[in-house]
């Protein structure tokens, strides 16, 4: 039996440090919290708890219509912050930071609503009986730096509106971030304890799960980390969503222009550098159109060139958050050629201290090799071949993950069917995703459990309590 993964096993940074991926060069440093400002915070959130969750319910929204306004005026301030701070492109960064304008916007028009008292029938139809959705208290969110504003606003949103209070765990690699974030929530009139940045370190992160005025904790992050929290979570009676990786089949059963096709699946593939828990990693093709799809995959791929994420430039492809994760995806290509796949164009490292990569197609991936059932977390798109939709099913459904998947064809009711079956959280046809405010997101298998954003983001951290009234 192998023992559960230790947050504190892996080495406790002394500082969070931002670095330019496009250029290596260091841009700030921040120290990480002390064990008497933890606590400070944590005091500061159970108290403010009490305030918050009294306020009537439509206050909290108008706070956070609040911050969702800033979203949208900060969005230039804040794309160029992350751009600078993980690579993304400054055209992605600008729209997510439009999308938590839009995620906040939701949840404070739709929060009072959706946390609204449900009557239900009552025994023998005697007495009142009411559904209530109440806050529970202090929660966790540990979050990643693909997307550094975008998950915390998915989770921070609809926990605000609800009343519970939040402390917020940033990627050690995202402090201008985190603090851009603390921020725009003070100036949007979040009272001082109901957010609260937390730079701690893993060993503090442990303590703060395992302390009783902690309800819950929310991550998105890898697999070993939510194994990880999700032990330690069971370990001390807390609630917990995670959301981990994915290895989302993105199936192709026919279409009337296979170079078109294959074009908008490397742009899905490509978004945010391949760095997307759902992104398109396992292009699953018809064995008809493959050779013409790879094809024109491998062409197009091979075209881009390194560019600077700041600038947008058409033709070019931005770095990888840091030169390490470059690298280790580099080492997964070696590794998967070796096995026996074929490399048809990428996977060359920039030289310097740049995080870039050259974006990959690779085929041949076969279930005996690592890379079939691995997440490749970055520029890499596997393409498999289908000699039929069985065989295009079977492989989708091929993978310990199960977040989400899509299936494109010019016959809608045969990608349907297809869909009805993949064994994911979230199913597309002839889409690459439904993303919205209002769409839930989430996955099985070992994507994890539980669901952000739409109605389903309103009822995790909640207490639905039961109220009975004999009359």
């Amino acid at each position: 039996m192998t023992a559960a993964p230790s947050l504190s096993a892996r080495t406790d940074r002394s500082a969070y440090r931002s670095v330019d991926p496009a250029t290596g060069e260091l841009v700030a440093e921040v120290p990480t919290a002390t064990d008497a400002e933890v606590e400070d915070a944590l005091t500061a959130a159970e108290t403010a708890f009490r305030a918050w969750r009294s306020r009537p319910i439509r206050e909290r929204a108008a706070v956070a219509a609040r911050v969702g306004e800033l979203f949208a005026e900060r969005a230039e301030e804040l794309a160029a912050i992350a751009t600078r701070e993980m690579g993304k492109p400054l055209s992605e960064a600008r729209e997510e930071a439009q999308f938590c304008a839009e995620i906040f916007a939701y949840f404070a028009e739709h929060g009072p609503d959706l946390a609204a008292d449900q009557p239900l029938p009552t025994p023998h139809g005697t007495g009142r009986a009411v559904l209530q959705r109440r806050p529970v208290g202090v929660l966790l969110g540990i979050m990643p730096w693909n997307y550094p504003y975008y998950q915390v606003a998915r989770f921070a949103a609809p926990n605000l509106v609800l009343g519970n209070t939040v402390l917020l765990k940033h990627a050690e690699s995202c402090p201008r971030s985190a603090l851009a974030l603390q921020q725009l929530l003070d100036d949007a009139g979040v009272p001082a304890g109901v957010y609260r940045t937390l730079f701690a370190t893993h060993t503090q992160i442990e303590d703060v799960i395992a302390d009783p005025r902690v309800q819950g904790v929310s991550l998105t992050g890898s697999e070993r980390a939510g194994a990880a929290v999700g032990a330690l979570a069971g370990r001390h009676l807390k609630k917990a969503v995670l959301e981990l990786g994915g290895s989302d089949p993105y199936v192709v059963l026919d279409t009337d222009d296979v170079a078109a096709s294959a074009r908008a699946a490397l742009t899905t593939r490509l978004g945010n550098t391949g760095q997307a828990c759902n992104s398109n990693k396992r292009m699953i093709v018809s064995a008809d159109i493959v050779e013409e799809f790879v094809a024109e995959l491998t062409r197009a791929a091979a075209a881009l060139v390194p560019g600077d994420p700041s600038v947008e430039a058409p033709g070019t492809y931005a770095p990888m958050a840091s030169r390490a994760a470059a690298e280790a995806l580099a080492a997964q290509l070696r590794e998967a050629v070796e096995a026996g796949a074929t490399l048809h164009t990428g996977g060359t490292l920039a030289e310097g201290p740049g995080a870039y990569l050259a974006p990959a197609v690779l085929t041949g991936v076969t279930p005996a090799m690592a890379a079939h059932h691995q997440e490749l977390f970055g520029p890499v798109a596997v393409v498999y071949r289908a000699d039929d939709d069985d065989a295009a099913l079977a492989l989708a459904n091929d993978t310990p993950y199960g977040l989400g998947g899509a299936v494109f064809s010019t016959d809608p009711e045969r990608a349907r069917r297809l869909a009805e079956q993949l064994e994911c959280g979230m199913a597309n046809v002839n889409a690459a995703e439904a993303e919205g405010a209002g769409m839930p997101f989430g996955g099985v298998k070992r994507s994890g459990y539980g669901r952000e954003l739409g109605p389903l983001g309103m009822d995790e951290f909640v207490n639905k309590r039961l109220l009975y009234i004999n009359d």
